[in-house]
Order: structure tokens, then C-alpha cells, then sequence
């Protein structure tokens, strides 16, 4: 539809139809809508029949023949047959799931994101969703807080490199042409990764260098490559919280990023004005939320209950309400909604995509590539012998993630069934329940581990202690299943275990009693083959940490690109009066960019083609990769930059770029890389990005600790 129809078809909506646009409402209340008041829905939310026919966009409704029904019936009633939006949570997978994004993010591997959001969109899109609430770009440093899982990690550069990647894999080249893709809403604007005490919808504290540095630049970057909508987040900024915040909403992202799509409030938070206290009540709220440019209000009635009257009252205009109305329609255009109410949905296609063949293969390289192995005492990958498989995640199907809502637990491929493709010779064995202490279980473990060669230790948390509003104090495993290591330790078998967790963990005591640790998250539908195949060799290990993992919960926030003090910690010092914990070291027990592989990568030869950078030049970096080992495998290349003096503290060292690179068995590779002015800029004190003169140094190696340096000269 043209520009201009849209505009007219605006301007024959009455009050009541436009206000109705801005409203969401679950899909139960449309399932249950019998037009007789109030429809009763989630959290004891009432809503009229009349708000229901009139509201533009549904959400968390799923399945072809449901959601065309609902629309169906709404279209039948509605006066100006302008479709409904249906929205929903497809965050790593529809019905085929892929690792946690956490996980994802340690693949390092854009494309094989954007590839998994693409076949995400294609199922989602089967079943009648329109946009789907991701990525979540929300940059994260303590993985105290429950929604780490659905965060790349803490560093800015890469994640900006998987929030473009997974735009384009949502959307495509063209939403109204592809009927197979959805529109992608990048969340939460902005800061939600730094909740105080990582306690969900807690208050954020940041200075405007520090958001602007690391918290904004994943935002911008999802709105480059086309990002349609735009989620408000739960907590304050500059302690104005994020839905009524007018400085960010109108004047960073609508005016300063030029984004003039949908910006929609997380659940219910316009109305979480009021406890917030910076709304007295509905009305207030309401106000407070369009002047800050929030389009669509999901799960709170405040615009419902309060637009009119405001309007009425001169104290919002009806050219602001036109506004977000304009760009609802505008997304349902580029949807082609108007044109087909009924987009994408499809029973025979739901029948061919679901979980099909060729999606399960992908989700089994994204999980094989997610893993992380961190620790190998060359009992890895496994070389026959007797297996005693044990633990309250060797034969569990609770390997989805927590955001996996459309996923189907009974198809998920366990731990168990992974290996029983391998071999035969294992005895299974539960030790103990998830939480809870069991001593027959703990007794038939140790009876299974004594008659092994090798004990692979299934461990790790639910997927109910992570997640949205699941954050933890204490990031250790559970104790019964500690106790259970200690137990078997105690044989004297090779122990290897299995993580399977939704975040960081305090893995001090388990780094001290395994000989072997594979960091597995919650690796989706196809997790128990790729870790079997990661365990004997089939695959090769070549994911890294996207976030640092503690030695203690005392130590978060703990992250490898922090600022420098005035009494940096000299290496090897005990001495009192530096930077430093007096009970443990400074350093995370594994550091951001870390991951181990069966192949041995050794770095020689690290080379500038100039120690000067001139305006407008670059300069080459490069370095030799070696694989000193008979195992053919996967190198995460990672180069970092030190701004040795700014005018303001600069990080220690920053991740500016990385490649992945194929190096077969006993086999080098050259790896370049070009290093222009631009990756040197940095927020000044005024908070004009720019660059300085002055000496860099650029490291290059294997992980954020791991490095070898060369210092050049910005002119």
C-alpha cells in the first residue's frame, strides 16, 4: 500500500479504532473473547471485549491454524479491516532450537547465527508470527542476573556483530516479498545488563560515556542492518525509567539514530510507571509514555483507560497518537499484511519446516560450535574403555533453554542418547535429583563409576534458575551435585564433566576435582548428539567465552576489558597497597575469549606493515597460526587494541576484530588483519567520538589473555 493510502486510511479511524492500534493484549484473550466483559487474561488482567476488537497486534499467539482463526474473526468484525500483528518470543529457535544465545555467541560465528535466525523466522513465520522479540543485545558483566542467557555476552564489538546477523537473518532483504521471514525487535532499550546486584528490574546506573561506549553501539548496529522495532527496557536510566525515559527514546533513538520504527514497552511496563514513582497513576503514566515515543503498550491498559481524556484535555495531541499509529501501519505495510491478512501462515507449511531434517543439522553444528571445552587433562576426546555416564543431566531433556516456549521438550536428543550413538559399553547411572541430596542414587553412581575406564559427569542448573526474573546470589553449582564429584573423586576414575547451564559459574572446586570440563549451555534440540560427537572426537571444540567466568561470586563484575587504576596490580605482586583482592587473584578462573580444542594452535611471527598510522591509511596486521597436532580444527583469532593514553581512562584492551579460521592437521595459516583510524575513536569528555595521536598497542592471540603484541603510532 502507498505511503499515501496508509495516511488516509489514518485519517477515517476514530479515536477509539487509533487508540485500539496502540494496544496488546495476550493471545488468550482473543481465544477466549466471547464478547461478553470483562475477557479475564494472564496476571488477572481485565480487558473489555470492545478494547479486544479493537487492538492492533497480538501477543505470544502461535500456530497457523489458531492464528488465522483469530484473525479471521477480528477482521470480521472490524470496521476499517486494518490487520492484527501477531508477536511472540522466538528467541533461539521456534520449534527447532538452537543453543541459548549465550551459547551461540560463543561460536563466534556471525553467519552461523544469521543461519539459524533464518530457519528461526522460517518456522516462526509457518505459524503465523509476524515479529519476533529478538536479539536481545543487552550487554552483560554479571551472570548473577537470570536474563544473561539471552545476552551475546560483555563485550560491545561482538555484540554488534550477532545483532547485525541476527537481523538479517530475521528479516531478510525484503519482509513484504519474503512471506518466510519476520520482523526482528532488538531489546531492551537500553542498559538492562547492568541491573544493580544483577537483580532483574533493578535500577541502572551508568554514566553517558559509559552507555555510549559499551551498552549503545549493539542498538545502533541492529538498526543499520534494518531492525524494525525497538523493545523499551525495564529499568531506570539516569533513574527515569525506560519507558517514559525522553531523552533516550525521542533523543537518541529516534533523533541522533534516526529510527522511525516501532518502539514497543516491554510487558506491562508503561503501567510500571506508577510503583517505579515517577507516575502517580494510569494517566500519568500514559502521558509520560507517548512523549516518550512508546508506539505500542503491551499487557497494561494505561493508554487504554487515559489516551482520550488526555487528548481531550490538551495534554497530549492527537498529532503525537497519529504518530504511532502511522508507524504500526507502516510495519503491517511492509509486512503485506494489508494485502495478506493471513501472511505466512500455513498448516502444510508448519508440516514441512517444523524440526524438519535439514533445520536439525543446523542446530547440531551451532551446538557442536557453542561448546566450549575449558579444561582437558588428555582425557579428552574419549578413546574407548567402559563409560559410566552419570548425573541429573546424563539422560535429561531439559536442554532448551528457558526462552524456548515453542520447543518440545520430548524431542530433544539427551546426553544419553548422544552417546548411545557412539557406543554401547556405558552403564547409566542418575546420582542425584537437580537439587536435592539422594542416597541410593549417590550410592549406585559410585557403584557404576567403579566398574569404568572414564566417568563423563553430566552437571549444571535448569533452565528454571535462569531466565527472566531468575537471577542468583550465588553462581555454584547445587551442593548435592558437588558432593556427588567429590564422591566419585574419590575412585580415582578420569572425570569429565558435562556443563549444562544458562550462565557463568563459579567453577572453582570443579576446575580443581575434573580432569576434563566441556561447557555445553543449554544447547537446544539436537545438544545430546553434538556433545557426543564433541566427546569422542567425531567434532572438534572450537568455541570461546563470550563471558568471563568467575573464581567467586565476589569477584562480579569481572570482565576483560576494564579500566586501569592508579595502582595497577604488578604481575605476581602480594604487596598491600595495589588493586587487588587480599583472598584471591584479580583474574576470572576462565577469561573472556578462552576455549580449549583438540588441536594445538601455537602463534608465532606477529608483524605491522608500518608502526605509523597516517590519516585516511591503515595498517596490515599479521600473524602465523600453527597446528602442532594430528587434529584438523577451527582457531578463533582474536585481535585487541590499547589506547595507551586518552584523555580519558581507556580499557585495557578492547576486542576490535577476530576471524575463524580452518587449519588442518600439522598445518599453518597466515591470518591478516587491517587496522584503520576509525576502530581507535573513543567517547572523549565532551562526548565527541574521535580518535587521538598518540601510541596504540594491537594484540593478537587466542584468547583476551593470551596475546602477542606490537606497538604502532596514531599521527
Amino acid at each position: 500500500m502507498e505511503q499515501q493510502k496508509l495516511e488516509k486510511l489514518l485519517s477515517k479511524m476514530t479515536l477509539d479504532e487509533k487508540i485500539g492500534q496502540l494496544m496488546q493484549f495476550a493471545g488468550h484473550f482473543y481465544a477466549t473473547n466471547n464478547n461478553k466483559d470483562p475477557v479475564t487474561g494472564p496476571d488477572d488482567l481485565q480487558v473489555s471485549s470492545k478494547s479486544i476488537n479493537y487492538s492492533g497486534s497480538v501477543l505470544g499467539s502461535a500456530g497457523a491454524e489458531r492464528n488465522k482463526e483469530i484473525q479471521e474473526r477480528y477482521l470480521a468484525q472490524s470496521r476499517m479491516k486494518i490487520p492484527l500483528l501477531f508477536m511472540a518470543d522466538v528467541i533461539n529457535g521456534f520449534r527447532t532450537i538452537f543453543p541459548i544465545p549465550l551459547g551461540l555467541g560463543a561460536s563466534w560465528d556471525p553467519m552461523l547465527v544469521e543461519r539459524a535466525q533464518t530457519i528461526s523466522a522460517k518456522e516462526a513465520s509457518s505459524a503465523g508470527i509476524h515479529v519476533t522479540f529478538a536479539p536481545m543485545v543487552d550487554l552483560v558483566r554479571d551472570p548473577r542476573w537470570g536474563r544473561v542467557m539471552e545476552s551475546p555476552g560483555e563485550d560491545s564489538f561482538l555484540n554488534q556483530e550477532f545483532a547485525k546477523a541476527s537481523v538479517r537473518g530475521f528479516q531478510g532483504e525484503n519482509l513484504q516479498a519474503d512471506g518466510e521471514r519476520v520482523a526482528a525487535c532488538v531489546k531492551h532499550f537500553v542498559g538492562y545488563g547492568a541491573v544493580e546486584g544483577g537483580r532483574d528490574y533493578n535500577k541502572v546506573d551508568l554514566s553517558e560515556r559509559e552507555l555510549r561506549e559499551n551498552y549503545l553501539p549493539a542498538f545502533q548496529a541492529a538498526l543499520e542492518a534494518g531492525c524494525e522495532l525497538v523493545m523499551t527496557a525495564f529499568n531506570t536510566i539516569d533513574s527515569i525509567p525506560a519507558s517514559g525515559n525522553q531523552k533516550l527514546m525521542r533523543e537518541i533513538l529516534r533523533k541522533e539514530f534516526d529510527f522511525d520504527g516501532v518502539l514497543i514497552s516491554d510487558y506491562g511496563a508503561v503501567e510500571e510507571l506508577i510503583p517505579h514513582g515517577v507516575a502517580a497513576d494510569q494517566k500519568e503514566a500514559a502521558r509520560k509514555a507517548m512523549y516518550a515515543g512508546v508506539d505500542i503498550e503491551m499487557m497494561s491498559l494505561c493508554y487504554e483507560n487515559s489516551l482520550k481524556e488526555l487528548i481531550g484535555e490538551g495534554k497530549v495531541s492527537v498529532d503525537l497518537l497519529d504518530e504511532a499509529v502511522l508507524r504500526i501501519l507502516n510495519l503491517k505495510n511492509k509486512l503485506g499484511l494489508f494485502e495478506n491478512p493471513y501472511r505466512g501462515a500455513s498448516i502444510q507449511k508448519q508440516n514441512k519446516y517444523l524440526f524438519c531434517p535439514e533445520h536439525k543439522e543446523v542446530a547440531q553444528e551451532a551446538a557442536e560450535k557453542s561448546c566450549v571445552l575449558l579444561k582437558n587433562n588428555d582425557v579428552l576426546p574419549l578413546r574407548g574403555g567402559k563409560i559410566a555416564l552419570i548425573g541429573p543431566y546424563a539422560d535429561n531433556p531439559d536442554i532448551l533453554g528457558e526462552w524456548s516456549i515453542f520447543g518440545k521438550k520430548e524431542e530433544a536428543v539427551t546426553l544419553k542418547a548422544g552417546i548411545a550413538k557412539h557406543t554401547s559399553d556405558y552403564t547409566y547411572a542418575l546420582g542425584c535429583p537437580m537439587y536435592d541430596r539422594q542416597e541410593t542414587a549417590l550410592t549406585e553412581a559410585v557403584n557404576v563409576a567403579r566398574e569404568s575406564t572414564h566417568i563423563i559427569l553430566a552437571l549444571g542448573e535448569g533452565s528454571d534458575r535462569s531466565g527472566e526474573g531468575r537471577s542468583r546470589s550465588s553462581i555454584t553449582l547445587p551442593e548435592n551435585q558437588l558432593e556427588l564429584l567429590r564422591e566419585l573423586k574419590q575412585i580415582g576414575k578420569p572425570i569429565t564433566v558435562v556443563l549444562f547451564n544458562g550462565r557463568p559459574l563459579d567453577l572453582m572446586e570443579v576446575a580443581e576435582l575434573a580432569d576434563g570440563i566441556l561447557e555445553a549451555w543449554h544447547p537446544g534440540s539436537v545438544g545430546g548428539t553434538a556433545i557426543a560427537n564433541l566427546l569422542f572426537g567425531k567434532a572438534n571444540p572450537s568455541g570461546k567465552l563470550t563471558m568471563s567466568f568467575p573464581r567467586t561470586t565476589g569477584q562480579i563484575p569481572v570482565y576483560y576489558n576494564a579500566y586501569n587504576t592508579g595502582r595497577p596490580l604488578p604481575e605476581g605482586s602480594t604487596e598491600r597497597f595495589y588493586s587487588r583482592y587480599i583472598d584471591t587473584p584479580n583474574e576470572p578462573l576462565y577469561p573472556f575469549g578462552f576455549g580449549l580444542s583438540y588441536a594445538d594452535f601455537q602463534y608465532e611471527s606477529l608483524q605491522l606493515s608500518a608502526n605509523e598510522l597516517k590519516p585516511g591509511g591503515s595498517i596490515d596486521v599479521q600473524v602465523l597460526v600453527k597446528n602442532q597436532s594430528d587434529y584438523s580444527g577451527e582457531e578463533i583469532v582474536q585481535l585487541y587494541i590499547r589506547d595507551l593514553v586518552g584523555e580519558v581512562v581507556r580499557p585495557v584492551k578492547e576486542l576490535k576484530a577476530f576471524q575463524k579460521v580452518f587449519i588442518p592437521a600439522n598445518e599453518s595459516k597466515l591470518v591478516s588483519f587491517s587496522i584503520t583510524e576509525e576502530m581507535l575513536r573513543y567517547h572523549h569528555a565532551n562526548l565527541e567520538f574521535k580518535s587521538d595521536p598518540g601510541e596504540f598497542k594491537v594484540l593478537v592471540g587466542s584468547s583476551s589473555t593470551d596475546l602477542l603484541s606490537q606497538s604502532f603510532y596514531l599521527k
